[in-house]
């Protein structure tokens, strides 16, 4: 069985902050980490490989050090790793990631059985990358997966809903999109560690995909964000004193006054 696995190296969401001027993400000097439903992703990978057997390929789009999210995965058990890195495919939005992940598939992966994605990115949380790459791949897709098993061509994968689960037999090749309920990522040994160190990332650039640069990164992507913000949380609050009865009644009027009930 061909597993792809796709990850996204993300600023670490504790060392977020947003720049007061520009309204924009500060990234310099902010650690940066796997996406961490990507790592349930890579986790469900491995235990398919272990229970049917084949190969598990990782692929990130990103800036050269995103390798480093690469040699993570590596460390975990992956078996090879690619890196989408051009400066053409820098400001992509979801629409030219997508696009971008899934040339690359194509073009990489021709004979794949089953394309992994995290349920969202903790960056974004927009989760609409694996849907739009199963869209552009012209696979069936099932998102909200916890668990997945392999029947011969067939797959029986249960998906996470509002009250409970329901479960969907699909056909291969599909794309998943896996919750952090469906496992715990193994951690890796200090030998795999060294060994992901010393393999090769492959590294896969706009000509090797033989994409338009007008069609990928900030020039193909149809949304643009125009700023982001912080709430205000610096709110004044009220202390009522009294005995137990007059503070209900001057917490019930106030939330009368604010039209809250």
């Amino acid at each position: 069985m061909n597993i792809i696995v796709l990850i996204k190296q993300v600023p670490d969401t504790n060392e977020v902050r947003i720049d007061p001027e520009t309204k924009t993400l500060i990234r310099q000097g902010v650690p940066s980490i796997v996406n961490p439903e990507d790592k349930n992703a890579i986790e469900e990978a491995l235990r398919l490989k272990e229970t049917v057997g084949g190969k598990v390929t990782v692929v990130t789009m990103g800036p050269p050090q995103a390798d480093v999210a690469l040699r993570e995965a590596m460390a975990m058990g992956v078996d090879e790793s690619y890196l989408l890195t051009d400066r053409f495919f820098a400001g992509a939005d979801t629409y030219a990631t997508a696009k971008t992940l899934s040339t690359a598939i194509r073009h990489l992966f021709p004979d794949f059985d089953i394309v992994l994605c995290g349920r969202q990115a903790i960056d974004g949380d927009t989760a609409q990358v694996g849907p739009q790459t199963a869209e552009q791949l012209g696979i069936p897709q099932v998102t909200y997966v916890s668990r997945i098993e392999v029947n011969d061509t067939r797959l029986l994968v249960s998906r996470v809903i509002e009250d409970g689960y329901e479960v969907i037999e699909v056909g291969m090749p599909a794309l998943l999109t896996i919750v952090k309920e469906a496992n715990k990522p193994r951690y890796p040994s200090i030998k795999r560690i060294f060994e992901a160190y010393n393999a090769e990332v492959r590294s896969v650039g706009i000509n090797d995909l033989g994409l338009d640069g007008n069609e990928v990164g900030l020039k193909g992507s149809p949304t643009k964000v125009v700023s982001t913000e912080t709430p205000d949380t610096h709110r004044s609050g009220e202390v009522f004193s009294g005995n137990p009865k007059e503070c209900a009644d001057l917490l019930i009027q106030r939330l009368k006054i604010r039209h809250l009930i």
